[in-house]
């Protein structure tokens, strides 16, 4: 099936909290190479929204690598603790269409509600949130915000789902899908001291930056229906999308910082070559995933 793109730029976005493994090259070296197939231009993109884990030295590490396996990209980098403003302005639009409201409950209270109502916790990030704070009166979440309480700003689902009724978006691997509204909580898009997480960011900034093709692991096919639900309420572009396999480690695993895979930096310095890690995630892979994509 051929697509239509509403531009022929594609990005890649890491976050600077630690240094590029394989995994993340592959990503990046896919939405590089599927600007060219798309005749447009790659974009990098540095998601540091996260003051507290973000160092300058893993950003230098990013460009380094992108750099020495022969990746380019546009010289003008967006950076998104430099756009704050951007990310404020989207949640008053938000708060205006009475979409959001902000939540006080600590993650330690979320669990254990959760747990009474009967239903198992599957990690902070899946788990419905019960809507405790969602019954709240007015004056109650006044008193608390005036009582400099931390809070999050949760989407309130089901006022969104009544105001965008169906909604769909476009997966060049994985075809077409509806958002299940009503399975997905009302999650965080922002805090009180970081007016953004990582959904009402990136898709912000795709818009921003003019996206036509979000490239990006199949473990974040979760996420695309929170972003177009976003896209849909504040009036964004939607991008066509392309959620690649990931680079799994020999024992089946997802490489990730958080296991400490091994990186890019790591494997230079025992002496590999560029084309040596292009080649551990397989060019023939490569190739064929990026046959798939074809402009209309």
């Amino acid at each position: 099936m051929k697509y239509k793109f509403y531009s022929n730029f594609t990005r890649f976005a890491p976050s600077p909290t630690g240094h590029l493994h394989l995994g993340h090259i592959f990503s990046a070296f896919f939405a590089f190479e599927a600007s060219k197939i798309l005749g447009g231009e790659f974009i990098v993109r540095i998601e540091d929204i996260d003051p507290q884990r973000s160092q300058a030295h893993f950003e230098k590490s990013i460009f380094d690598d992108l750099d020495w396996i022969g990746i380019k990209y546009r010289k003008e980098i967006r950076r998104q603790s430099e756009k704050m403003s951007d990310y404020k302005a989207a949640i008053e639009e938000l708060d205006r269409l009475n979409i959001i409201y902000p939540c006080f409950c600590t993650r330690s209270e979320i669990q254990a509600e959760i747990l009474r109502a009967g239903n198992a916790p599957h990690g902070i990030d899946h788990s419905i949130y019960p809507g405790t704070c969602r019954r709240l009166s007015k004056s109650d979440r006044e008193r608390k915000i005036k009582q400099n309480k931390n809070f999050a700003w949760r989407i309130n689902i089901r006022a969104a789902a009544k105001k965008v009724g169906k909604l769909l978006w476009n997966d060049i691997r994985l075809g077409q899908h509806e958002v299940p509204v009503g399975i997905i909580g009302d999650v965080v898009i922002g805090r009180k001291d970081v007016p953004a997480s990582y959904h009402l960011a990136s898709t912000l900034d795709d818009h921003l930056q003019n996206i036509g093709l979000v490239s990006r692991g199949e473990d974040l096919v979760e996420s695309t229906h929170i972003h177009r639900l976003l896209q849909s309420l504040l009036g964004l572009k939607t991008p066509v999308y392309f959620h690649h396999p990931l680079v799994l480690d020999s024992n089946g695993v997802r490489l990730s910082k958080r296991t400490r895979a091994l990186t890019i930096k790591s494997m230079k310095a025992r002496g590999k070559s560029a084309n040596e890690i292009i080649n551990l995630f397989g060019k023939n892979n490569l190739l064929s995933l990026l046959s798939l994509i074809k402009p209309k």
